[in-house]
């Protein structure tokens, strides 16, 4: 019984501890980042081409070209993480677990992508076409995680324990 009780303490401390603070800092970090409001960056305009100085060259009929994924538009609202999770439905209870994935995939940028893959948005989907609606609205992003976590991982502690592990999810 001794042992039990110590190996159900020792599991509970280690599934809470990140999100227990010896003091309240660490605490108030935490709402300090679920409650901060995201602003959207200006988007780079496309360059101007000054036709005066760039001589016109005809160019030779191309074959036509391969069709392009259509470009899923940035997100542009506000908001914060807090009520990204809430219109998400995901339960205040499991905040701690995505506001820690969260932060390590996308900083809670909504716009963020990956250069290299092309996953997109808060979690980071891959392609970002499989989030339902706009993989960069966080919104949508949160919804297709939530259920994403539950699915893989039977929830977003089972998320969080497999990102501690293998440091991706």
């Amino acid at each position: 019984m001794l042992a039990a009780t110590a190996v159900i303490g020792f599991f509970g401390i280690a599934v809470v501890a990140p999100f227990t603070a010896n003091d309240a800092t660490a605490d108030v970090q935490f709402q300090e980042r679920i409650h901060q409001r995201f602003v959207p960056q200006a988007q780079d305009e496309d360059p101007v081409i000054d036709l005066s100085i760039s001589p016109l060259v005809q160019v030779p009929q191309r074959a036509p070209a391969i069709a392009r994924p259509i470009a899923v538009p940035k997100y542009t609202g506000g908001g914060s993480p807090a009520e990204w999770m809430t219109a998400a439905g995901i339960p205040e209870s499991e905040w701690g677990y995505v506001d820690y994935v969260v932060t390590r995939e996308s900083g809670w940028n909504p716009n963020a992508t990956n250069a290299r893959s092309g996953a997109c948005g808060l979690e980071q989907a891959l392609p970002c076409s499989k989030v339902p609606g706009n993989g960069y609205h966080p919104i949508d992003n949160l919804r297709w995680a939530d259920g994403y976590a539950k699915a893989r991982y039977g929830g977003w502690s089972g998320a969080y324990e497999f990102w501690i592990s293998h440091n991706w999810w």
